[in-house]
């Protein structure tokens, strides 16, 4: 991810010119093409796309930020036809894996499609991120030689990405792959581990950790023993410090006043009420939608107080603070709770109660959500993790030991984010709760 490339940088003893080439594949293969931005489909053009066809499809992360398309799309037509091309299989033969909702997804409508999607890019002249990874294995001229190659997180490769680290082989002097098995979550969207598993190398495990707690280790423990299927035996070691694992029934019993947390869920749905309790709780949080609050609403409101203390303010700023009054003219005897008629008053209790518990809202938010998949490569002091399953996750894992063995490395990342205090929030319905 380009989070993880960042993090890379920070820990070089080096400029950040000089490290041209810490980023990630797709920013790789975007550079060495000379590609520019306007060369690549972007959201907006799925979704324009997408209502060409009469097909729905949105994306959580509009701007590109983490270039995973297959987890920021909630389409189950395109959600298929990227992991066919990161699989290096024929659409047919991933729709016959049968691996889709099969109430979703309906073959010739998918063919339809992947046919008229091909037929868009090609008179856009667009290409997508999984085209930018062929077109450099097939322009592989173009790669510079390197003294040494290192990919991270390379349990996450799929089939297409491992070919592109198989011309890389051909480039390096050496080539370092590091990741861990136990945290391969990605196959559903074409990851293959196994490649990772079996691919010869001498192997190292970095055993000692310097981040995680004794009781979050022994946790994480319980969730890969589970793994039936192929696993490389080993034995991590946690710092010195016990830390905190244990569970709650409800986000009452824990604190979230004070300290860093991260709030984790195996399911977007469940995120959601999630987040609906802490605004309910009035409880400050920020997740990768951004913050809790609307900047533009609160900015608005810093500018009409601005006014109300006869400090000049931009036109612009004041024609955003009429859209939020409702009226052409500003009555500043009035506060802005008063005066802003055009914000549901759920929203203005919120943001009251935030100002007058006295949360900065301009600093990041001490309290973070999101799905345990979302999060991956972040971590916290303190982590709510939430045992809710889903479902679709629990039809899923009945279909195959594969799904189950990865439902397993889920929850066991999930409980690896935190450093020092673990608290497993109990599922709603028991029986739809992952046993930990």
């Amino acid at each position: 991810t380009k989070k993880a490339a960042g993090e890379a940088k920070k820990r070089m003893p080096a400029e950040d010119k000089k490290l041209i080439y810490f980023q990630t594949l797709h920013s790789f293969a975007f550079n060495i093409l000379q590609l520019n931005e306007e060369d690549v489909m972007q959201p907006y053009h799925y979704e324009r796309f997408g209502k060409k066809l009469n097909v729905k499809v949105k994306y959580y992360d509009r701007y590109n930020k983490e270039e995973s398309h297959f987890l920021t799309c909630d389409n189950p037509y395109f959600q298929l036809i990227h992991r066919a091309i990161n699989r290096c299989v024929d659409v047919r033969e991933e729709f016959d894996r049968g691996e889709h909702n099969t109430k979703e997804v309906d073959w010739p409508i998918l063919q339809h499609i992947k046919d008229n999607y091909e037929v868009f890019k090609d008179k856009k002249k667009l290409i997508d991120f999984n085209d930018m990874i062929e077109r450099l294995i097939e322009e592989k001229h173009k790669i510079p030689e390197f003294d040494v190659v290192f990919i991270d997180e390379a349990q996450d490769l799929s089939p297409l990405q491992w070919k592109l680290y198989d011309v890389l082989k051909t480039k390096a002097k050496d080539i370092y792959l590091a990741g861990d098995d136990d945290q391969a979550i990605f196959a559903w969207a074409g990851a293959d581990v196994k490649r990772f598993i079996e691919e010869p190398a001498k192997e190292k495990v970095l055993k000692y950790s310097k981040r995680i707690a004794r009781s979050i280790q022994e946790q994480s423990e319980a969730c890969v023993e589970n793994i039936i299927g192929s696993r490389k035996e080993k034995k991590y070691y946690p710092r010195n410090h016990d830390g905190i694992c244990e569970e709650i029934a409800n986000l009452d019993q824990v604190d979230l006043s004070k300290g860093k947390w991260l709030i984790l869920t195996r399911t977007v749905s469940r995120l959601l009420r999630i987040e609906e309790n802490l605004k309910k709780k009035n409880l400050y949080f920020e997740s990768n939608r951004g913050k809790s609050i609307r900047v533009g609403l609160f900015k608005s409101i810093k500018n009409y107080e601005l006014l109300q203390q006869n400090v000049e303010v931009e036109e612009k700023e004041i024609k955003s603070i009429k859209e939020f009054t409702g009226t052409e003219e500003l009555d500043l005897k009035k506060d802005w709770y008063e005066a802003f008629q055009n914000v549901e008053q759920e929203e203005k209790d919120y943001l009251l109660g935030l100002l007058e518990a006295g949360e900065d809202l301009e600093k990041p938010a001490r309290i973070w959500t999101s799905t345990i998949h979302a999060i991956k490569g972040g971590e916290q002091d303190n982590v709510i993790l939430c045992l809710d399953m889903g479902d679709k996750i629990l039809k899923a894992i009945k279909r195959s030991q594969d799904k189950e063995d990865e439902e397993h490395r889920v929850w066991y990342v999930g409980v690896t984010r935190a450093k020092n205090n673990l608290y497993k929030l109990k599922a709603r319905i028991e029986r739809k709760g992952y046993k930990l």
